[in-house]
């Protein structure tokens, strides 16, 4: 159906080539020449769609794509509803993929006749800025991950790209983020689908992700495997290690691929029989307690040869993160870093109920882990890494403030890559060629045009960052504390982050002087289990 106008323009241009050669037959008035010569034309447009390198939709869509192009063009508010509207229609959707879509083409960004948002709605928020800017030399910003038991600490961007396999994304889109994390000098999170050949291909800074189903480095009964770990690991490309406890689109649910879909690539990639169901389970096999989990982290910066290991979670039931920190405390092993996953984040396709209502959403889960580490003495030992529908500047500016050290973004930089939100993520028919096995489908995502453009998102957001945090007064994103960030909480009130999402003093968990709620929790959580003892036994 994608090549039917295609198909259809060919035909034509036969047929009445053929009838204008033996008879002057006209239609309506045409000769049968003209007729030709119309459907001629739209046979080289289809050719020249079908070899252009600029537009996913026209290389998969020929001809057809170009009625969307056409119609951009008529009128300012015609193109501004096909580049910003989507078919959720919220909001964010609108707005914050046309962002990303300007900076990607690198086309001016300024916006005529103020906001478009409604600034007397109660979730509206905004970033307090100074009469006294303040001087920015560069936005290229990091920060060093790696505790003190790191041999191999790792200067990380403080915007990169978050955890999407391959097998759920095409092998052009792998090499295109990959292609653009290494021009940009950022990292590239593999997902728990494996470190694949496309991973290897560029050479961009690797995090390498491990789930419950140890893809990539598994035994044939899918448990962990050491040596093929470390083997892997030992690859200078691959800069940290992640353990994925939860993501926010699914927490708690594991998956299977079916085997029709696990291809000789896929298999290679995850270690698995080609053909074979690929299981990934709830739960990992590598441990089973908070206490167990330290000892695995400690094995993996081991066999690693010391390089940076944490862990990724959405947060749910708030003891057993704070279990996790007694795990810490009790066994003297603290992981480099952990990575809190918001609820709303998520770019594949995932269980409704789990998508809508299971998970914390990232600024309680980010606020209560940075708490925890505060209290717990921890937090100058941990770097945290945040990721949840982060997109633009102010995203990341928000975040920081609220306790994070670095962002990761998935759908961002999916849009970079073209991505049109069709929604079809989950059928193998992606439009623009990113989240499909389809070879032909994929062939549309050109690698060195959006590798260039994905490395082009990256840059102008933290440029923009730099201009945000210079209009506030400050010289680098680390010194963005929760009072800069105000959000409107009534029509007659505001308050700032700090009155919303207060927090508690350093040590004050272990002294027993923090926020009652706290407390109770802290009493509750066990480093030998992930198991809350009930209130009364606490």
């Amino acid at each position: 159906m994608r090549y039917v106008a295609f198909a259809v323009s060919i035909a034509g241009m036969v047929v009445f080539a053929v009838i204008a050669s033996v008879h002057t037959m006209s239609i309506i008035g045409v000769s049968a020449q003209w007729i030709a010569a119309f459907f001629a034309v739209l046979t080289a447009l289809g050719i020249w769609d079908i070899a252009q390198t600029k537009h996913a939709l026209r290389r998969n869509y020929p001809i057809l794509a170009n009625l969307r192009f056409l119609l951009e063009k008529v009128r300012p508010e015609i193109r501004q509803y096909f580049l910003e509207s989507d078919l959720d229609g919220t909001p964010f959707n609108r707005i914050k993929r046309a962002v990303v879509y300007q900076r990607a083409k690198g086309v001016l960004e300024t916006r005529p006749f103020g906001t478009q948002q409604n600034v007397y709605a109660l979730d509206f928020e905004w970033l307090a800025h100074t009469l006294s800017p303040a001087k920015v030399g560069s936005h290229d910003f990091r920060v060093t991950v790696g505790g003190p038991a790191c041999q191999k600490p790792y200067s990380i961007s403080l915007f990169n790209i978050s955890a999407m396999s391959f097998g759920s994304l095409s092998a052009n889109a792998i090499r295109a983020l990959n292609k653009g994390a290494r021009l940009g000098g950022f990292a590239h999170d593999t997902g728990e689908g494996g470190y694949s050949q496309y991973h290897r291909e560029f050479g961009g800074d690797i995090i390498w992700e491990i789930g419950s189903g140890y893809f990539g480095c598994r035994k044939p009964d899918g448990s962990f495997c050491a040596e093929t770990f470390a083997a892997a690991a030992s690859n200078p490309q691959i800069k940290m290690i992640e353990i994925k406890l939860s993501q926010g689109a699914k927490p708690g649910h594991g998956g299977v691929l079916p085997g029709r879909k696990v291809s000789a690539e896929i298999a290679a990639a995850r270690a698995v029989p080609q053909g074979q169901d690929c299981v990934s389970p709830a739960a990992h096999s590598a441990f089973s307690t908070p206490l167990e989990m330290m000892g695995f982290i400690a094995r993996l910066r081991e066999l690693s040869g010391g390089k940076p290991v944490g862990f990724k979670l959405c947060i749910g039931q708030k003891s057993e993160f704070m279990a996790l920190c007694k795990a810490m405390l009790e066994s003297g092993i603290a992981p480099d870093f952990i990575v809190i996953d918001g609820k709303e984040g998520g770019t594949g396709a995932a269980p409704l109920e789990f998508t809508d209502h299971l998970g914390y959403p990232l600024r309680e889960g980010l606020t209560f882990a940075h708490n925890c580490l505060v209290g717990a003495g921890l937090r100058d030992k941990i770097r945290i890494g945040a990721s949840g529908r982060i997109v633009t500047a102010f995203d990341i500016a928000r975040t920081l403030a609220l306790g994070a050290d670095w962002c990761n973004a998935a759908r961002g930089f999916m849009f970079a890559l073209g991505c049109v939100q069709s929604l079809t993520c989950h059928t193998d028919h992606c439009p623009t060629g990113v989240a499909t096995q389809n070879k032909l489908r994929q062939r549309a995502i050109v690698v060195p045009d959006k590798a260039e453009r994905v490395m082009r998102f990256h840059e102008r957001t933290l440029d923009s960052l730099a201009e945000l945090i210079a209009a506030a007064g400050l010289s680098h994103p680390g010194d963005l504390r929760k009072e800069r960030i105000m959000r409107r909480v009534s029509q007659t009130q505001i308050a700032s982050f700090a009155e919303i999402y207060p927090e508690i003093a350093p040590g004050s968990l272990l002294r027993g002087d923090a926020d009652p709620a706290y407390i109770q929790l802290w009493a509750s959580a066990d480093a030998a289990t992930f198991q809350a003892k009930s209130f009364a036994d606490a």
